[in-house]
């Protein structure tokens, strides 16, 4: 512990440590796995005498995400802190609310809980689990620096994570591994505009990440032509996900400045919970849709007490 570190009052240095985990992407992560419960047919097992470890499975998943992203972010942080002390010295790390050794054991510390979660419910899922891992740290040393490379990993990693909520039932992994195309479209959208966070970004650049948008879009329709998947549940949720995202892209792509940017990342990371509950709403149902939809509350709550990026 450093020295500014050890004389801060215990609630601060709770903070700072919550601060390193955005808890509001986190929640994002937790609609993941429901998403992929949905999709698995679990939703409509549970209840009966087969789905009976199916509930206790979800748990485990649950926190076996949270634990996944929550050490990401927490590495990305322990190993951007020199560039971090120029570009965002507000940032745990380089502000000295948290030492940088700190930082590393708790990011490894949260990536083996993540994985050890996920073996309580499956060998398949302990491997989702670790692949996830390896792509995390592989995003935070070397992807994140380049400009194709970068953005489809940190796709992977959200791709991977809503197998991991599949993986409640492992023999669907292998029927529904296409679903993982979705969010790896979405999150390597809003990974590349992200990169003009602080000094702005090229309408180029974000126009072609609207265009994923988009194809996002048109996937979560085409869905219905899975017998499984009611588009009728999932056309509501659909609207409101297309109303909360398109709009900040475009506005981004029109005039790419450093504030519309962070504004389109923002509202993108959250507004995966609504591509989650599509997802949810289409093969499990209504009430599985919206309870992955309100996850939305807790976030942008979050949001307004923990930064998204």
């Amino acid at each position: 512990m450093s020295m500014k570190e050890a004389v801060q009052p215990k609630r601060s240095r709770v903070r700072a440590y919550l601060e390193l985990m955005r808890p509001a992407n986190i929640v994002t992560a937790l609609a993941d796995i429901l998403a992929g419960f949905a999709a698995s047919g679990a939703v409509s097992l549970l209840g009966t005498q087969t789905g009976a470890n199916l509930l206790p499975s979800l748990m485990w998943l649950l926190l076996s995400t949270a634990g996944l992203y929550g050490g990401g972010v927490v590495l990305n942080d322990y190993f951007d802190a020199a560039l971090d002390a120029t570009e965002r010295p507000e940032r745990p790390i380089p502000s000295g609310r948290v030492s940088r050794r700190n930082a590393g054991i708790l990011g490894a510390i949260l990536l083996l809980i993540g994985i050890a979660a996920a073996a309580m419910v499956s060998m398949l899922s302990a491997g989702i689990a670790f692949a996830i891992a390896l792509w995390v740290v592989t995003y935070d040393i070397y992807g994140k620096h380049h400009s194709i490379l970068g953005p489809v990993n940190m796709g992977m990693c959200r791709g991977g994570n809503l197998l991991l909520g599949v993986s409640a039932v492992p023999v669907m992994v292998g029927q529904l591994w296409f679903l993982a195309i979705l969010p790896v479209l979405y999150i390597a959208a809003v990974t590349t505009v992200s990169r003009g966070e602080v000094h702005g970004g090229q309408r180029r650049t974000v126009i072609v990440s609207l265009v994923f948008v988009v194809l996002v879009i048109i996937g979560l329709l085409g869905l219905g032509v899975i017998p499984e998947y009611e588009i009728i549940r999932a056309v509501p949720f659909l609207l409101v996900f297309t109303i909360a995202v398109v709009p900040a892209f475009i506005q981004a792509a029109v005039d790419p400045q450093a504030g519309h940017i962070r504004a389109a990342v923002k509202r993108g990371v959250i507004s995966l919970i609504l591509m989650d509950a599509t997802l949810a709403a289409g093969f499990g149902g209504w009430v599985i849709g919206l309870v992955t939809a309100v996850l939305l509350v807790f976030s942008i709550l979050l949001a307004k007490a923990f930064a998204v990026t």
